[in-house]
Parts: structure tokens; sequence; C-alpha cells
């Protein structure tokens, strides 16, 4: 008995072998480039049950979700000459599976290569304000560009974020003393135009009073009204030089 099934165990080793590598079952989110004596059809397969022909045949799976990959920390000079550390996350997903695998070696290395230059290249011509005010207007010039560059490899790059922007501490305090001097400076102005506007009120209401003798003295009496609200002061009562020299001809 045992030396019969000693004799069929080299048979079923190689039937075991066989059907491995004949019979394969693709995920709903796979697919599977074949290889036929080293050529590639212009379709892939699956997902499902696929049956390769032993040697002839072989099959390569591409992962067709969306990937999340994380570029490191890049040393980058901006064009204002500030060094800073970047880093960024970009999301992409094989939309062809054939060109994944035939155009570039590795399309998970190529694009995280590929996103690193970039993240430098972009960031590079642009000042330091814009890399903290405008990341929006950043990570859509980043995007655009990657997704160009890996349209051959049948790659599609579907969003980029910037997500830190660390700056030397040395330049953290000479940014805090710009936004300083940036906050006094708009203090002056709002100042400056207060006293043009409260300058013009001034000069409308002169020629108001100028005009009408009887608001003039109604605005004496308003203002001995609220001096007198104060006992501790000292009412000085204003008269035009026209009217007391009329008081004396009499």
């Amino acid at each position: 008995m045992f030396g019969g099934i000693g004799y069929l165990l080299p048979f079923i080793v190689i039937g075991l072998f066989l059907a491995t590598n004949i019979i394969k079952i693709l995920k709903e989110y796979e697919k599977g480039v074949i290889f036929t004596l080293g050529r590639v059809g212009n379709k892939a397969s699956g997902p499902g049950l696929i049956i390769l022909v032993p040697i002839i045949q072989q099959m390569r799976k591409v992962d067709m979700r969306t990937l999340v990959h994380d570029v490191p920390t890049q040393d980058v000079i901006s064009q204002d000459n500030v060094s800073v550390k970047v880093n960024a996350v970009i999301y992409y997903r094989v939309v062809d599976s054939v060109r994944a695998v035939v155009q570039v070696e590795n399309y998970m290395a190529a694009t995280s290569q590929l996103a690193q230059t970039t993240l430098r290249s972009v960031l590079g011509k642009h000042d330091l304000d814009e890399m903290l005010q405008e990341r929006d207007k950043l990570n859509k010039d980043i995007q655009s560009i990657l997704d160009h560059q890996t349209e051959a490899w049948g790659i599609k790059v579907s969003n980029v974020e910037i997500k830190h922007v660390d700056v030397d501490p040395s330049m953290i305090r000479a940014i805090a003393r710009q936004a300083e001097a940036e906050r006094e400076r708009r203090s002056k102005i709002i100042l400056a135009e207060g006293e043009q506007q409260a300058a013009a009120k001034l000069s409308e209401a002169a020629t108001i009073l100028a005009t009408s003798p009887g608001a003039m003295e109604l605005r004496y009496l308003n203002s001995l009204q609220d001096i007198a609200g104060d006992r501790t002061n000292t009412i000085v009562f204003p008269f035009s030089m026209k009217d007391v020299t009329d008081h004396f001809k009499k």
C-alpha cells in the first residue's frame, strides 16, 4: 500500500505544481498581464479565473486600486534662498496595466522618484510666502506635471497634497519680525487714513458753521453743557471780537 503511494507521489507533486501554475484567480481589483512566449497582448485579463498554458505563458498581477505614496522629506531652496524641508503625499492608480508592466520596470518606484524630483523642482521656483499661502496652486501644478509624465506608463495621478513645510528656527524668528513690521505698517496706514477722514469732516463742519452764525452759538452752548458736568473745570465762554466791539460802541 505504502509502496503504491510512494510510486504515485512524484505524479501528485507534479500535478499540484502544474495546477498552481495553470490556474490563477484574480481579485476584483486586480488585472493580469499575460506573456505568451515573451509577448504580451493589447489587453489584460481578469478579474476571475485565469487558465495559463504551462511554460509557454506567464502572468504579472497589477493592483488597479488607488495607491497612496508618502513622498519622503525633501530639502528645498526657495526662490528667495530660504532652505526648507517639505514632504507630500500623492494619490495615483494604474489605468493601463499593460503599459504599467511593459513601459517601466517598476512603476511604483518610478512614480516615487519622479514625485521627489518634481516636488523639488516646482517648489524651488517659488518664494517661501507662496509655499505657505498658495498650497492649493502648488498642489495642482505638481499634480499636472506628474500626471503628464506618468501618462506614458499607464498611471493616472489624481491628487497631490503638500503636508508639511518646515522652516529653520532662525528663519521663523525672521518671519515673526517681518510679520510684526507688516502689522505696524498697516496700523500707521489706518491711523493716517483716520486722520485724513477726520480732517475732511472737520473741514466740512467748519464750512457749515461759517455760513451759519446761529449754529456756532449752539455749538458753544453744547460745549458749555458738557463742561458744566464737571465742577472742577473752569468755564471760559468765548465771544467773537465783533460782538465785543459792537457792545462798547453802544
